[in-house]
């Protein structure tokens, strides 16, 4: 096995290794089914009762139900899987991100359209990247 341990060192950063693919695999089943609009809606009208039709851990249901997609990425879920949800709340893809890095929409997109955040403090903490 893969010691993955070097990854979890670079801050804001989460990597989707092969381990996290495994342990998120039955959260990203449940957001690709969001995919159909009868599953939306049935999301929508009760969320509860529709998580609880996926084997899914509790640390994930309740990142969901928080919607704190951070702690989605924590318990193995993938961002492309997750913006199904977000979709489904009538987000973009930039606003939901936006969240993720605690700043506004325009905060954001100013940030991006500069060049992305800087590197500096985001590299690795044991300084060997």
């Amino acid at each position: 096995m893969v010691d993955n341990a070097q990854f979890d060192d670079i801050p804001g950063t989460t990597v989707f290794t092969a381990e996290r693919s495994r342990r998120g695999f039955q959260l990203n089943q449940f957001c690709m089914s969001l995919m159909k609009a009868e599953n939306r809606a049935r999301f929508k009208a009760d969320e509860r009762t529709y998580l609880d039709e996926w084997p899914l851990t509790d640390e994930q249901r309740k990142a969901v139900a928080d919607r704190d997609y951070n702690a989605m990425l924590a318990v193995g879920g993938n961002i492309y899987f997750l913006s199904k949800i977000f979709a489904t709340d009538g987000l973009s893809f930039v606003q939901a991100v936006s969240t993720m890095t605690g700043m506004s929409v325009e905060e954001y997109q100013t940030m991006m359209l500069a060049g992305g955040r800087s590197i500096e403090g985001w590299r690795s903490v044991s300084g060997e990247a």
